[in-house]
């Protein structure tokens, strides 16, 4: 074989070479270029002050992150802004931010265990919620299986 088809092939082959590893790295660039949505879980579990901070830092995050998918887990008495006639302040009902909120893409999910625990009928709760059969294993579910990252304001 002369030089002029042996310099020929190298470089075919080279630029075949080049040219698999660039295709082959194209699935990892793109996964790069496109970030995946931020998923958060909020575990509320201590009554009406936690669940007003917890308001105001979901609205905060929404705002830092438009597309972050939020659930809220309540149990015990974390449930307690999400009955009829709660109140953050006095005079301040919790339906017009579960509202909002909602509105926004956000989540919000009750115990059933509390439910029964408390003697609370279901229809006392705000239209939004959802109910779980347990709140403490659905904040391990989506953290397990679902990849949320978990916050607890």
């Amino acid at each position: 074989m002369s030089n002029t088809r042996r310099i020929f092939f190298h470089s075919l082959a080279a630029a075949c070479l080049s040219l698999g590893l660039g295709l082959s790295s194209l699935p990892a660039r793109a996964a790069e270029a496109a970030p995946a949505v931020v998923k958060v879980v909020y575990h509320l579990s201590e009554g009406i002050p936690q669940a007003a901070r917890a308001m105001g830092n979901i609205r905060n995050h929404l705002s830092a992150d438009p597309t972050a998918k939020i659930v809220v887990v309540t149990h015990g008495a974390g449930i307690d802004f999400l009955l009829d006639g709660a109140e953050s302040a006095p005079g301040k009902p919790f339906t017009g931010s579960i509202g909002e909120l909602a509105g926004r893409g956000v989540e919000f999910r009750v115990c059933n265990n509390t439910l029964v625990a408390r003697q609370i009928s279901p229809d006392k709760l705000a239209m939004e919620a959802k109910i779980v059969p347990s709140g403490v294993a659905e904040v391990a579910r989506l953290q397990a299986k679902e990849g949320y990252a978990y916050l607890r304001p």
